[in-house]
């Protein structure tokens, strides 16, 4: 598998699973005060972790489809394409079981620093072949 088809691939399941989680909260929603109410910082993870599915998702396609366009290279791009996968994978992991536990907030650099550091080696190692 090409450096980036990957992240195609992690994409698309990121957005699958933005639709699956959507629709699971989405049958709770109209109970005012489920997962503690709308304003509560258990339903705001819950949120927050519905809708990095998606961002993520879109980061990886965005990736995939950069490695794909012709005359493009970008060196190091199996860092970056490990760095925005982890990323998407420990995201939405991070905000769940931030709202199940709060102590585990701390995690949240892991993900942001993946995704930076995804995009500095991308865009330091971008070239025109």
């Amino acid at each position: 598998m090409k450096v980036g088809e990957i992240n195609l691939i992690a994409g698309w399941v990121g957005i699958l699973c933005g639709v699956v989680a959507g629709a699971g909260v989405g049958v709770f929603f109209h109970r005012e005060s489920w997962a503690g109410g709308y304003a509560s910082f258990e339903r705001r993870m819950l949120r927050l972790a519905h809708i990095s599915f998606f961002g993520l998702g879109f980061i990886n396609l965005a990736f995939g489809a950069t490695t794909r366009i012709g005359g493009i290279i970008i060196s190091n791009s199996g860092i970056a394409s490990v760095l925005f996968i982890v990323a998407a994978i420990t995201m939405p992991l991070c905000c769940y079981l931030t709202a199940w536990r709060q102590s585990f907030r701390h995690l949240f650099p892991v993900p942001v620093i993946c995704v930076a550091a995804g995009i500095i080696v991308t865009l330091s190692g971008w070239s025109s072949g």
